[in-house]
């Protein structure tokens, strides 16, 4: 360990948690939404949420949803492509992928880019969470 990254380490040691934000308070709050049961489905073996900006493409308009368009195929459409952008990708613990989604009626199917990161949940378990490409 580097002069520099022990210095660092030494600053926390005896720093105390004021506060810790759960994934699991963030999923019961509205700030990610779970689709693991969607994910597990899809082949996932890790909890996967999106964010709010993710559900809104995920969720279709009143006037798509007239032409038969449903969160959950739109939902599986996202995983689809996420799982070979897994499968491909050099860095498998960040990708980015973009599905492609009927955005409003009568328009032809456009590239929507999404970032997806799998990092520790909150007991250090692995979890995947799908986001907008400039989001944290």
């Amino acid at each position: 360990m580097s002069e520099q990254t022990q210095e660092k380490a030494g600053f926390w040691e005896d720093a105390e948690v004021i506060h810790a934000y759960t994934r699991a308070q963030a999923i019961e709050d509205g700030f990610l939404v779970d689709l693991s049961e969607l994910a597990r489905e899809a082949g996932f073996k890790y909890p996967l949420a999106v964010t709010p900006l993710v559900w809104a493409t995920l969720e279709p308009s009143e006037d798509l949803k007239a032409q038969g368009h449903r969160w959950e195929g739109r939902a599986w459409d996202m995983l689809t492509v996420l799982r070979l952008a897994i499968k491909q990708a050099a860095r498998p613990d960040e990708v980015r992928f973009a599905p492609l989604f009927v955005l409003e009626r009568g328009q032809r199917p456009k590239s929507v880019e999404f970032r997806a990161k799998c990092g520790p949940g909150d007991n250090g378990e692995p979890v995947i969470t799908v986001m907008m490409p400039d989001e944290d």
